[in-house]
């Protein structure tokens, strides 16, 4: 797979978590735990090939080393995602964020723009963000 290549749904739906973690120049530990366990028990992963991650991966940090990269990021996960999946590909982003206990800096600005670019809607956005950081709080 090579930056302008086309991504499956799920492809996009894992380039963005990629990216989420990714976007702080820190991926955490707990972040690729929380991609690895979404992609092996969520639903809209039950049929994914997980041979693709390598690629994907790539992929997604091949375009985020260039110029104007994460606007073609933004659109090849646009063209293979269904618009019916914005929140569900916002909520998976939210996750990945919050699986490190915090939101802050560039990983804030990046669910900014992903809520931006997936045209999710403030409230919805909201609700999200709270379920996330409700769902892994710590004692």
């Amino acid at each position: 797979m090579t930056a302008d290549s086309s991504l499956t749904a799920q492809d996009a739906l894992v380039a963005l978590m990629i990216a989420v973690s990714a976007s702080d120049e820190d991926i955490r530990t707990a972040e690729l735990v929380r991609i690895n366990n979404m992609i092996n028990h969520l639903p809209v992963f039950h049929d994914y090939d997980e041979e693709r991650l390598p690629a994907v991966s790539r992929t997604v940090f091949d375009l985020l080393g260039e110029e104007d990269g994460l606007d073609a990021l933004f659109g090849l996960i646009r063209d293979a995602l269904p618009e019916r999946m914005s929140e569900t590909a916002y909520a998976l982003a939210c996750d990945v964020a919050a699986a490190d206990g915090r939101i802050e800096g560039a990983e804030a600005r990046m669910l900014e723009e992903i809520r931006h670019e997936m045209a999710v809607d403030r409230l919805h956005a909201a609700a999200i963000e709270r379920g996330a950081r409700a769902r892994h709080m710590t004692m």
